[in-house]
Formats: structure tokens, sequence, C-alpha cells
């Protein structure tokens, strides 16, 4: 009758109020400082049955000081003992009666102490080393630590408190240290977690665990298990820990414990590795995935990082090193609410710090995976400090810290980036919110805890030698490398050439037969008419190779032997063809216009001073004044034979939003100030100091030549590490070896021996060996016939080829941008809408245009909308463009020739070639000296320039035929678009269209940013009305369901929950919104926002 009495008496449940979370107090549970006070609810649906008990109630005193031994041992806040005692005396009684009885219960007996479940687990612990349990034997054990996590949970406050006393703790730590792999992975093991669990849930329970000096770490190392259920818990109880005052740092002293126990690369990296495992049972294991998030975000958001952004930032960039970011987008697939609001606000929460980050340099946004633009903003904040001479010395430090491309000195850099997060982080009393990567900041100790140095000792010698003989197998190789290089190099250019020689000798053959056939004709219908016949003349044959003049010559020697190949130097080039006929001349002052005689002049055309009728244009009005555009107009007369002929800009109009467009650039608009940012300086200072040595000569050397100049020139031998005689043989056999590079080439020209040196080393050549070693070199090279010649023209050898390889691309550049710009449809079809938007803009002079300069293209971007200032006439047309003409957004494609002609100095690339010329006629004319004299055995200057001369004139003469071409057509395409020519260098003109191509290209990237802004604002905002629509319902089924909650569920518990649904992080969410409603219209004129969740590390 008791039991089935004590079903019917109530049972008490916490419900608690929801949870807000505050930044500065962690309000989330009333036991952690909140406001929000939890209560008291009966869960009784049936009503209590008074029973008739053999002990009468006692009176009121008694009874309250019995009840409130009860109260006590049920470990409740104030508001809940209140309640509890406010209840009338029979239900007062009857629970008191209760309980007692539950207590007295002789079947309960040895399970309501703790000392039962210690021994029996401390057992447990002992043999699970000797021998494995089978499943019956598992299922028993299990059983023990699930009733101890039951007792935890619902029997009095002593039984926790004996259960403290008697070091239980210890008892559940030492069973998770011993437990061997088979335990680890069964279900005893969440038992055991979910025994501390129990624990934590009570107060005293709870600072218990938190004041072990190992309870957490050793909690944190069940996340090595593969057991799904443990690993949820074990995360759930350390987000917890990091909502609880002081135990934050505990969960991050826990996480670089876990590091060194898994052996971890770095920290969280086991987190992050569950995270993004798709594989097995993990592929779906949502609940673990938003266990991690939760943990994740916790950890980021409380204790130091509630308030500290440096904190938050340190961090996260932790998170981002390993890969959260593709992590998190992978993550939406799953489509999980409550995973979803974890990965929300984890984004959220970034970007709000990003945004705080920034603004405290005055931007929107700072690229942190830039280099360049991190070192400028420091630099533009220190600059006129007292800090900006400790930034330079920073950096001219760094400049000289050891450096390798195996990355083997990395340790030093690690040590400093240690230093720097100690000295952002630590607070002004010296505490680190993060555990302290440093000790101390003694830097040879720390060098000595990251490398063994006696390690590196030991090899040091042994690498060493390894290192020389390496160096000296590397320089052979790749001596024998260059040699083999060039040999094939000069192959294949002697094949080429050969190729095309035969294929020119082979046309110019076929055009002398023909032109030889036609002379006959010719000889023949000439004797004809001798006689007295009549000629019928045929058309005129083609002129032959070397115009008028090869005509006439073959003409007068019919019968002689066949002509010899051309010259290999082309002749001069054919003078510019005449200018074509000027226009008219200028009507007379005071003439009378060309239609007033009597007749009105015609409406439809209009005539240029060529002669060629233009059509009048019809524009549309706008309704109201326009912004104008800034172009330079062609006047009528250069229309003709250009491009603007071809275009009609009235067909423009009829798909073309005029209306829109007035909105868009009216001449009304409200004044705004111009933003402007300005540009800072760059100041580079070079500056090199080279201190020369002089060296000490033997008393007996002889040296005649100036002493600056000897010592440079030993300086030089010994960079070549050549005797005299290796370097005078490579001289004379043209360095078929590839001894001598050609900077060294280059530099031995500077040591040619002069007259007077000469004329000095003669006088002494009886003394070459007392010589120094840079008058003797002298002497000897001065011996060799025309050495400077030869030296001259083995250097034009060697670099005729790197010479002739970067001006042919510059010349092809010139060519194919020119055919580009003058083919181009996608071209002209933007030039036609530019035209019809500018007539429509510009009045009176400026107004009426049949065309414009090409550079009036990079002054559209200038003119800007009265809408928005962060819309210019660029971003316009290519709205337009995007909604008319799609075709032309790829205009890049047709002219993809532009950026490298742009960079050609058309003055500059004649002159090399011209000077390429100049040095091939050296070359020949020495040539032409060393076959008249007598050579020295070993010289191979003849056979081996002669080859050379042959190949280079073949390929010259394509290099001067090229540029020709591309003079012709850059003059053409001047032409085309209404330039004049000779006044405009290649830099220049394609210049123009190489820089609207960027602004187009960018401007399309804006339009890009602004749509990709507008709809991720877009997918915030329905995400937080689901949110809130989520919330809502969610608070609606909680307070429906309250009265259900069971007896069990404690304020860990609570918290747990909060932490797990995300509820815990409502005010902040609301906050950041809030936030970001503000801040939205203010950062909309200055810049544009980046896209947050698109951001990969």
């Amino acid at each position: 009758m008791l039991e089935e009495h004590d079903q019917k008496i109530a049972s008490y449940t916490m419900i608690m109020a929801p949870r807000k979370r505050n930044r500065h107090a962690l309000g989330f549970l009333c036991c952690f400082g909140g406001s929000d006070l939890p209560e008291i609810n009966l869960k009784d649906n049936n009503p209590l049955q008074f029973l008739e008990f053999s002990v009468p109630i006692p009176p009121a005193e008694e009874l309250n000081a019995r009840f409130s031994e009860l109260v006590d041992e049920l470990d409740l806040t104030d508001k809940n003992r209140e309640a509890m005692f406010a209840l009338p005396p029979e239900k007062k009684w009857q629970i008191y009666c209760s309980k007692k009885k539950e207590q007295e219960d002789p079947n309960k007996l040895a399970t309501s102490w703790p000392d039962y479940y210690i021994d029996r687990i401390n057992s447990m612990a002992a043999m699970q080393t000797l021998y494995a349990f089978d499943e019956e034997e598992t299922e028993m054990k299990n059983k023990i630590v699930e009733d101890l996590k039951t007792a935890l949970r619902t029997q009095p406050m002593r039984f926790v408190t004996r259960f403290i006393e008697l070091d239980g703790l210890s008892c559940l730590l030492n069973f998770l240290k011993s437990m061997d792999y088979e335990t680890s992975e069964s279900r005893i093991h969440t038992s055991v977690i979910g025994c501390i669990k129990a624990l934590m849930n009570n107060s005293q329970g709870r600072a218990h665990v938190l004041a072990h000096p190992e309870s957490i770490n050793i909690i944190s190392q069940s996340l090595r298990t593969e057991n799904i259920k443990t690993k949820i818990a074990v995360l759930e109880i350390l987000g917890a820990v990091c909502l609880v005052p002081d135990g934050h740092k505990k969960v991050l002293q826990a996480m670089l414990h876990y590091q060194v126990y898994a052996a971890e690369r770095t920290r969280f990296q086991t987190l992050l590795n569950e995270l993004d495992r798709s594989m097995g049972r993990y592929r779906d294991e949502v609940n673990l995935k938003t266990a991690i998030m939760s943990f994740i975000n916790a950890v980021l958001n409380a204790g130091a990082g509630e308030d500290n952004l440096e904190f938050r930032l340190h961090l996260r960039y932790e998170f981002l090193m390993l890969g959260i970011q593709p992590v998190i987008d992978k993550l939406r697939g799953h489509e999980n609410a409550t995973l979803d609001r974890h990965l929300d606000f984890f984004e959220m929460v970034r970007n709000e710090d990003d945004l705080e980050l920034a603004k405290r340099f005055d931007l929107i946004h700072i690229d942190t995976k830039s280099a360049s633009q991190m070192f400028e903003l420091i630099k533009k904040r220190l600059k006129h400090t007292d800090a900006y001479p400790y930034l330079l010395s920073i950096l001219q430090h760094c400049l000289q810290m050891p450096y390798k491309r195996n990355g083997g000195n990395f340790q030093q850099w690690q040590l400093l980036d240690r230093i720097l997060q100690q000295i952002v982080l630590q607070d002004e009393r010296g505490d680190d919110p993060d555990i302290a990567p440093l000790e101390n900041f003694n830097v040879k100790n720390i060098i000595k805890m990251l490398v063994n140095e006696n390690e590196v000792k030991q090899w040091r010698d042994q690498a060493e030698k390894f290192r020389k003989d390496h160096a000296e197998l590397m320089s052979r190789l790749e001596k024998k490398e260059r040699e083999c290089e060039t040999k094939t190099q000069e192959k294949d250019e002697m094949m080429k050439t050969l190729n095309k020689m035969k294929d020119k000798l082979q046309k110019e053959s076929l055009e002398l037969r023909q032109t030889r056939d036609q002379m006959n004709d010719l000889v023949a219908q000439l004797n004809e008419f001798s006689h007295g016949g009549s000629i019928s003349f045929p058309p005129p044959p083609p002129p032959p190779p070397g115009g008028p003049l090869a005509l006439s010559s073959s003409l007068m020697s019919e019968n002689l032997p066949p002509l010899p190949p051309p010259l290999p130097f082309s002749s001069c080039p054919p003078p510019p063809a005449p200018p074509p006929p000027p226009g008219g001349p200028p009507p007379p002052p005071g003439a009378p216009p060309f239609f007033s005689m009597g007749m009105p002049p015609p409406s439809t055309t209009t005539f240029s001073s060529s002669g060629t009728s233009l059509k009048k244009k019809s524009i549309p009005q706008p309704s109201h004044p326009l912004k104008s555009f800034n172009w330079a107009k062609l006047s009528e007369e250069r229309i003709h034979g250009t491009i603007w002929n071809e275009i009609d800009d009235l067909k423009a109009f009829k798909v073309l939003d005029l209306e829109d467009f007035e909105k868009m650039f009216s001449a009304y608009q409200r004044h705004q100030d111009l933003l402007t940012n300005p540009s800072s300086c760059k100041q580079k200072e070079m500056g090199s100091t080279e201190d020369l040595y002089l060296s000490t000569r033997k008393v007996k050397e002889l040296s005649v030549i100036d002493g600056r100049r000897a010592q440079n020139c030993v300086i030089l031998l010994s960079k070549l590490k050549l005797s005299n005689e290796e370097i005078r043989q490579a001289i004379l056999k043209m360095d078929e070896q590839e001894d001598l590079a050609k900077d060294m080439l280059e530099q031995l020209l500077k040591f040619v021996p002069e007259k007077s040196d000469t004329d000095l080393l003669e006088e002494h050549k009886h003394e070459i060996e007392r010589m120094a070693r840079a008058d003797r070199f002298l002497f000897e090279m001065s011996r060799i016939d025309h050495y400077q010649q030869r030296l001259q023209a083995l250097f034009f050898k060697k670099k005729f080829p790197e010479r002739l390889a970067e001006a042919k691309p510059k010349v092809e550049a010139i060519l194919l941008a020119s055919k580009e710009l003058i083919r181009s449809k996608r071209l002209r079809q933007l030039l036609e809408v530019v035209l019809a938007f500018g007539n429509y803009m510009n009045k009176g002079q400026r107004g009426s245009a049949y065309g414009f300069k090409v550079s009036s293209l990079n002054k559209i971007a200038d003119t800007k909308s009265s809408i928005d200032r962060n819309i210019t006439l660029l971003h316009y047309l290519i709205m337009i463009f995007e909604k008319n003409y799609p075709d032309i957004l790829d205009i890049q494609s047709e002219l993809q020739h532009l950026p490298e002609a742009a960079k050609v100095n058309l003055v500059e690339l004649e002159k090399e070639v011209n000077n390429i010329k100049t040095g091939l006629k050296a070359v020949e004319a020495e040539l032409d000296y060393q076959k008249r004299r007598i050579r020295e055995s070993g010289d191979r200057f003849v056979p081996v320039m002669s080859d050379f001369i042959t190949v280079a004139s073949f390929s010259f003469s394509e290099l001067e035929d090229l540029l020709n071409e591309a003079r012709d057509k850059y003059a053409k395409a001047l032409k085309h678009f209404g330039e004049n020519e000779g006044k405009m260098q290649p830099d220049e003109f394609f210049g123009i269209f190489d820089t609207f191509l960027q602004s187009f290209a960018e401007a399309k990237q804006d339009l890009e940013n602004m749509r990709k802004k507008k709809e991720e604002e877009e997918r915030r905002a329905r995400m937080e009305a689901m949110l809130k629509e989520q919330r809502e319902k969610e608070r609606r089924q909680k307070k429906a369901k309250a009265g259900s909650i069971s007896e069990e569920t404690g304020e860990f518990d609570d918290l747990v929950s909060a932490l797990r649904s995300g509820e815990v992080f409502d005010k902040d969410l609301s906050k950041l919104k809030r936030n970001r409603k503000r801040s939205g219209n203010q950062g909309l004129d200055s810049s544009r926002e980046r896209v947050v969740t698109k951001l990969n590390y």
C-alpha cells in the first residue's frame, strides 16, 4: 500500500525558465548568477489520496524540523525550498514518510550507500586487467554502473556527499584510465561518463569535479573511442564546462592534454577530422557533428571569448587553419535544423568579429590571407608614431632570420609566432586566457626545446661533405646540360632554317621559270611584230623578287645562268604611301552657305570634306537634362574610312530603356561628398655598400696594370674557375664545350687589353713568370689575333637566340592585337551602344557625334549615377549588355593579345632590331677577315660562325618582315579608329583598350558582388525568420510539455540541453542581427561587404 501511495505522491521537477545568454554574466542558469529562477511544479495528475499512518502527524515545529532535514538533502535552490515549505502539513508529512520508508527498505539498504558502488567499480577495474568479460558479465557490470548513475541523480544529498568523501570521483577516473580497448568501446564506458555527468548535475558534485586536478583531462581522453554515444556525452560535458565559471580554461588545457595523448599534430585536429568524416557510420551521424559544432561555439564564445575579440580571432584561426570553413559548407548538405543553427551562429559571430577588426582600421573587410594588405595596414597605422622605428627594426631582423627552402628552420618562426600570440592575448595582470604557449622568453632555451642540437651537430660534418660533393656534381651536370642544350638548339635552328630556305628556293625557282616563259613569249611576239605582224599583249606578269630592277635585268640577261639567292638582309623598307588627298579648301570668309541658293537644305544628309554623305542623326531627346559624358568627339571629316562608318547607334535606341537611364543619370541630384582615399606614396630606398679588400701581393710580383682594374679582373677570374690556357682555348674554339656563360663573357669584354696595356706588357714579356695574375691574363689574351672582335662575336652568338626570342613576341603582339581590334564584332557593337548613350546624354557641341576618340572609353567610369554613387555609367552599360547584348560580355576573348601589346614600346623595339642588325653585320665583317688570314691550330671561328651567320641571317630577315607587317597593321588599326598616324605609340593605343577591358572586368565583378551580397542578405533574412519561427514553436512545445519533465532533470542537464539545441546562443544571435541591421546602411555607400560563407582557408 505504501509503494502504491509512493507512486501517487507528486514527483517534484525543476522546470527551468528559458535561458538567455549574457556576454558579461553567463546567466544561463540560476546557480550561475542568472536572474531567471527555476520554479517547482508538482507532477500530480491524480489528486492525492490521504492515507492513515500508524504514526500521527507531529506538531508543526517538529514537522518543519524533520521536513527541513529532508529538503536540505535534496540540494534545492532558495526559491524551490520556499515552494517546498509552502506545501500543506499533510503533504509535507506524506513526502517525509515515503522518503523515510524508502530509505529503510531492507531490499535497498546495500545500494543506498556509495560504498557498495565504489567497491564494485574498483573490483571491475582490477579484474579487467586480468581477463576479459564475457557478454553476460559485461551486462552485469554495465547494470552496476547504470545503477550508480541513477543513484547519483535520485538519492538524497548525503549520498552524493558520502560519494565525494569516499573519493568516488577518483574511482571513476581511475577506471577510465585503466580500461582496455574492449571496455572503452562498450556501453560500460558510456555509463561511466554518464555517472560523472550525473555527479556534475549536483552543485556540490560539480564543484568537486572542477576542483579535481585531472578530471577534465581524463574525461577528454574518452574522445579517442569509436563509440559515438560516448563521444557525444564527452563533448556535451566539455561544452557545458566551458560555460561554467573557471571551466573554460580547464577545457582548453584538456584539449592541449588530448593533443599529446592522441599524438595530434595540432590542437582540435581530431574534432575537425570527426566533423569532416563522411564514410561508414559517421556519414549520417548528425548528432555527433552537432555536438562537435556546439562544443566549438562554446569554446569560442564562452570564458575569455565573451568580451575578448583578440581571443576569439586567435582561437578561431586555429580552426580555420584546420579547414573548418569547407567542412561547414559540406555540413549544410545534411539540412538539419539544429546543426544549421550552430553553423549559422559560427558564421555570424565570425562575420561580426571580422567587421569589428576592420573598423579599427576604418575598413569594411581585411583580407587576412593577404600578407601585403595586412602589412600596409600596420605600416599606415604606425607611420609617424614612436612605434614605427621598432616596426622597421622587427622587419630588418626578420630579414636576417635563417631561411631554407625545405623549411628546416621553421622553429624560429614558430617561436616568434608564439611570442606574438602571448603578447596579444595577455591581459594587464599578465594572465593568459589561453594556455600560455611559452613559460618564459629565453630564446636559447626555447630553441633547444624545439630542436635537438646534439643530433644536428652529429650529422653536420657529414652533411657538409655531402653538400660539397653534390655541388660539384651539380656543377658538372649543369655544364654538360648547357652544352647539350646549345648543340640541340643550334641543330634545330639549322634544320628549321634549311627547310625554310628550301621552300623559299623552290618558290623562287618556280617564279623564275614562269618569268622566263613569259619573256620568251614576249620576245617571240616582238620578233613577229618586227616582221609586220600584230601583237596581242598578255596581262603583265607578277614582278620577280627584287622589284622592278630585277625585271629589267632579267630581260637583259635571258640566256644568263640562274640568279644567286637574295642577300640575307632586305633592302630599306619602301617609302610610305602618300597621304590621302585633303578635302576641299574651306569657303572664303563671308561666303554664303552651301545651301543658300533659294533651296532649303535637305534634312537627311550632310556632306564631309571627302565628298561622302553622312546621314543626319535623329537622336531621341531626354525629358530633362542628363549628366554629360566627357568624350572627345571626332570631326565629321575624319569619319570616312574608319570603324564609325559601319556603326549605326540609332539601332541601339530601339532596345534601350531610356526612361530608366534618365533616372540613373539625371543632372538633378542630391549633393554628396566624394569619398577619396589619398594614395600613399611608396618610397623605395635602395642602397648598397661594396667593400673591396686588396689582397696582399707577393713581394716579387710584377704588375703594370691599374690596381683597381687588376683587382676586379682577379675577382672575375676566380669566378670563372678556369686557367688562362683554358680560357684561351675556349675562345679559339668558340666555346663549343660551353665553359663560358653569357654573363661571364659580358664581364670579360670589360677587361679587353687596351693599347697602353699591351705596350707595357710587351716590354716585360721576358718576365712573364713574375707577372701578377691579372697582368699575365691580359698578356696571354693579347696574343690572340682580334681578341676583342672574337669575344664580341662569341657573346653576340650566345645572346642572339635570347634577343630574338624577346623581340619576336613583342612584334607578334602588335600584329595580332591590331588584327583583333579591326576584326572584333563585339567591340564594334560595344562602341555602337556607347555612341548611342553619349549622343543621348550630350547636347550642343558634344552631341550628334558620328564617332569619338578611343581615349574616351576610359572616361565612361567617371560618370556616376544620380541615385547610387556606387553605380557608374560603365556598370549601367554592363547591365544593358547582360540584358540585351550578352555576347559583348565575352569581349576579352576576342582581344586576347591586347595586354601584351600594351607593354610594347615600338621605338625601343625598333632600336633593338637595328642593334641586332648592326651586330650581324659586325660578325659578317669579322668572318670575312678571319677567312682571309691563316688560321692557327684549333681555331674554330670560321666554321662555327659561318653556320651561325647562315641561320641567324635568315631568322633575322623573318623578324624584319614580321616587323614591317606589324607596322602596316598597326597603321591600319589607327586609321580604323580615326586616330592620327604617327602621333600615338602602340603602348598608348593598346593601353587605352587594355585599361578599359580591366575596368570592364572589375565593373562586372562589382555587379556580381552586389548581387551576391543582396542574395546573402535575403538568405539571412529568410534564415532569421525561420529561426524565429522555430524558436517560437519550441517555446510553445516546451510550455505544453512542462508538466511531464522527469524529476531526474537537473541543472547540468539543462545546461547541456541548452547547449545542444543552441538556445544558449539566442541572445548573441539577436544582438548580432541588430548590429548587422544598424551597420548595413552605413557600409552601403563606402564599400562592399564580403560574403562570409564563401571564405575558404
